[in-house]
């Protein structure tokens, strides 16, 4: 007599992969990866980018940093390093580091 447990078994397997790649779905949107920091960029509505660290040696990157300690000190309204220059502005200086 069989009871169908292997089934049973291969379902539980599927829902734990569904269940894990929901998750990693999940982190993988919030998470940064290694070697980059998150910022955000704007004046009025402000937009969230991630950088490569690299960024931190180039002096044009650095005087945007300093902008931003001028105007923010260390407490940052977003919770993170808040940059306040346009968008446009970062996207030209960004692209040109690349």
């Amino acid at each position: 007599m069989g009871f169908g447990l292997p089934n049973i078994a291969h379902g539980k397997k599927a829902l734990r992969r569904t269940i894990s790649g929901v998750k990693e779905a999940a982190s993988k949107s919030t998470s940064i990866p290694k070697g980059h920091f998150a910022v955000y960029v704007g004046e009025d509505e402000k937009k969230r980018y991630i950088v490569p660290l690299s960024y931190l040696n180039e002096p044009a990157f650095q005087e945007l940093l300093s902008m931003a300690e001028e105007e923010f000190g260390y407490e940052h309204p977003m919770g993170g390093l808040t940059i306040p220059c346009s968008e446009e502005i970062f996207l030209d200086l960004t692209s040109r580091l690349n």
